[in-house]
């Protein structure tokens, strides 16, 4: 992954009424590393201010959610103890959850690919008085130095998006001091098979859980503006493990009771059936 050097932004994405980049096309197709990070850096660019009208209730200013099933750190406890340790979020969108370290007493330092993320990140630090470092990088080339930081964590940040993950756990284990933690959520893989859909209707096979073709969206030039990749749980757990980690835990979050919060294909009536998030915790050792 070659970070901000990616090549340029594809350039204004129209957007549909939604407030969402619209989708002129959707393919699979093989996606190498330089292009997703382009695709995604242009289309959260351009998604930011309906992504955080949508959803920023529920992420709130300072708040710590692992996933859409509704796990938050401050109950999960997945990074441990976190006063006094140097924490490096990748994928942090508008930070929320640096932000909540920062109250905690850590020292986050918030890292995204997205300047629109970024900027709302920015206003918000200054709205709560909790002030967290800010970066603009790729996943896969952090601007970190080797042993820099305590814990690692990414809630849907960055992983999905990339086309190289071992090549995006390499680094995290490169900034982490021996003995560090990396926590991140994840799509649940189940999910990939099935329509995107928050309707328990629809929960039926459509395509082959092995088939890691990327998806991708284009505009109505042709230009590939959003890319997700898949990975098995099989996948991941390679990955971990090739980067050098311990994984200590996989966890299959269950629907937080009463959440009502219906997002994108997570719903509570899909959520009581099916997982839709994968955490992995991996320790590096010491």
């Amino acid at each position: 992954m070659d970070g901000t050097s990616a090549g340029p932004r594809p350039g204004p994405l129209p957007l549909a009424a939604d407030g969402y980049p619209a989708a002129g096309g959707v393919a699979r197709r093989p996606v190498g590393q330089a292009e997703s990070a382009r695709a995604n850096r242009g289309w959260w660019d351009a998604a930011a201010p309906a992504y955080l009208a949508e959803h920023g209730r529920d992420l709130g200013d300072a708040d710590f959610l692992w996933c859409p099933e509704g796990l938050r750190e401050a109950d999960a406890h997945l990074l441990g103890e976190v006063a006094g340790r140097r924490v490096l979020e990748i994928g942090c969108g508008s930070a929320p959850c640096s932000r909540w370290l920062r109250a905690a007493g850590a020292e986050p330092v918030a890292l995204d690919v997205s300047g629109g993320m970024l900027a709302r990140a920015a206003e918000l630090n200054r709205a709560t008085g909790l002030r967290v470092g800010l970066l603009q990088a790729d996943a896969g080339a952090l601007p970190l130095t080797d042993g820099s930081v305590d814990l690692a964590c990414s809630a849907f940040g960055g992983l999905p998006f990339v086309a190289d993950a071992g090549a995006v756990l390499a680094e995290v284990a490169r900034v982490l001091r021996p003995g560090g933690r990396f926590v991140a959520s994840v799509n649940h893989p189940l999910r990939w098979p099935m329509p995107d859909s928050p309707d328990p209707d629809d929960l039926r096979v459509v395509s082959s859980y092995f088939d890691r073709t990327p998806y991708v969206e284009t505009d109505d030039r042709g230009r590939t503006v959003y890319v997700e990749h898949h990975r098995t749980v099989g996948d991941w757990v390679r990955a971990v493990v090739g980067a050098g980690f311990v994984l200590t835990d996989l966890v299959e979050p269950e629907w937080t009771p009463g959440r009502t919060e219906t997002w994108g294909q997570w719903s509570p009536e899909r959520g009581a059936l099916v997982p839709g998030t994968l955490v992995l915790v991996a320790d590096l050792p010491r």
